[in-house]
């Protein structure tokens, strides 16, 4: 099966946990950071391999990734990040969001999600 995805390097300005969503780094351009709210200014899924601080690091910025759920997530929900980086139904207006969920799962499951960034236009 064939997926295609637009993926981007990065250079990590901290350690980032594989599966995870990733945020603009405040330092610089063409860095990043674990996300750890739903206002982060959200760039896309972070690969398989954990990074450490200063390591280029591949994202997945547009098609299909894995990342790590933080909660339930029903398929077709939009996703948006929580304290850790993994993914959480987003409810509320103006949450940055970092696609849709392509499957459903539970808190510390590996899930799909349908990268395309956006903000969530009104609350559930």
């Amino acid at each position: 099966m064939r997926t295609d995805m637009f993926i981007k390097s990065y250079r990590a300005t901290a350690a980032i946990a594989k599966h995870r969503i990733v945020r603009a780094g405040a330092s610089a351009d063409a860095t990043i950071t674990q996300a750890a709210a739903a206002a982060d200014p959200l760039m896309g899924v972070h690969g398989s391999l954990p990074a450490a601080a200063n390591d280029v690091t591949d994202v997945v910025c547009g098609g299909y990734a894995t990342v790590e759920y933080g909660g339930t997530v029903t398929r077709g929900a939009p996703l948006t990040s929580d304290a850790q980086g993994r993914a959480i139904v987003a409810t509320t207006a103006g949450q940055r969001l970092v696609g849709f969920a392509v499957v459903a799962g539970v808190v510390g499951d590996l899930g799909t999600v349908h990268v395309q960034l956006g903000v969530m236009a009104t609350g559930a």
